[in-house]
């Protein structure tokens, strides 16, 4: 046991949007902190939320059991955005020195802030503020900037694809047009990882600019080939007129230009919820344990990172305020085309 770090004292809070592996990432960090350099570790609730209201409980290793395999957070997570908001309570008093005099009331070592792109710009602007931030990257949509993957990602794709490979027994059976909406806000990384293993027909990604001409096309000629069924995978961030539902548009479009039976599936919040697979486990753990690693060796104002499948770091300051979106030549793009997928481009 590290000796000179006993005594130190953590806290960890979860914000944004729930998805598999939170829990593991939670029990990575904690029984890191507590077995290997007997740290006190302080679970925040409900985001940063809990850290503007002051609600928090120490995390014992009986709390942790049982919770590596579970979805969602035990600590409860919230969108709140302490920089954008209006304290309800203090109006005098923002909700940034709320938190920073709250950090400094329960005497934090370091704070563990596990999120998304949000999340990370807050940890970021945390950190400028003098707190001993250390970020880990969770999303189901792959796009926070400076890691190759975030865990919760493997889990969504995952049940993308079982979603998919369900639509594909009844566009057989009826001899209809398949549409699913994936999530992933501006991101094709689900959409495009999901479509492939699920053997979509046409794949289509907020990154890739798709022409309406080209899907038509591209659905005439599968039923010329006497395939009377497609599958159309599609993001829920691509552009459509005057925003309407991604779903909703291409499905009505795909029935417009082709008389084609069409139906369409919104798969929605299935997605983030349930049990993490076994990679997003090992990932959030490895993600966790990293972290403490950084606090022990002082690198506050960073993010955990996996890079070439290693664990690493990346500055905060790098990763706030940008997106990891899918680049056009991506190799599982061209993979795609060379077995005759379309992307509407």
């Amino acid at each position: 046991m590290g000796k000179s770090k006993k005594g130190l004292k953590i806290g960890i809070l979860t914000a944004g949007g729930d998805c598999p592996g939170i829990n593991a990432a939670i029990r990575g960090v904690a029984k890191t902190a507590m077995f290997e350099y007997g740290m006190k570790v302080i679970g925040i609730s409900s985001g940063f939320r809990g850290l503007i209201e002051n609600e928090y409980s120490e995390l014992t290793e009986k709390r942790l059991s049982g919770i590596l395999t579970l979805g969602g957070t035990v600590l409860g997570t919230s969108r709140e955005k302490p920089f954008k908001t209006k304290n309800e309570y203090k109006d005098s008093v923002s909700n940034s020195a709320i938190i920073k005099k709250n950090y400094k009331n329960l005497e934090l070592d370091a704070l563990v802030c596990i999120g998304g792109n949000g999340t990370m710009n807050t940890a970021f602007k945390l950190s400028e503020e003098g707190m001993n931030i250390i970020g880990i990257p969770k999303t189901i949509d792959n796009d926070v900037w400076g890691t190759d993957q975030t865990f919760g990602f493997d889990s969504a794709v995952g049940i993308a694809t079982d979603a998919i490979d369900r639509l594909h027994t009844t566009a057989n059976s009826h001899k209809r047009i398949m549409l699913i909406e994936l999530m992933g806000h501006h991101a094709g990384w689900l959409t495009l990882f999901a479509g492939i293993a699920g053997g979509g027909d046409i794949i289509l990604i907020p990154e890739l600019s798709f022409s309406p001409e080209i899907l038509v096309k591209s659905i005439k000629k599968r039923y010329s080939k006497k395939k009377p069924y497609s599958i159309v995978v599609v993001a829920e961030g691509i552009k459509t007129p005057e925003k309407q539902s991604p779903a909703r548009y291409i499905s009505k479009l795909i029935q417009e230009e082709t008389g084609l039976e069409t139906r369409d599936t919104i798969l929605g919040y299935i997605q983030r919820g349930g049990t993490p697979s076994a990679m997003d486990r090992i990932l959030a753990t490895r993600f966790g344990s990293h972290a403490v690693s950084l606090i022990v060796e002082k690198k506050f104002g960073n993010m955990v990172s996996l890079q070439n499948n290693r664990m690493t770091y990346i500055a905060l300051s790098e990763v706030a305020n940008k997106k990891k979106l899918v680049p056009p030549d991506h190799s599982l793009i061209m993979k795609g085309k060379s077995l005759g997928t379309c992307f509407g481009i």
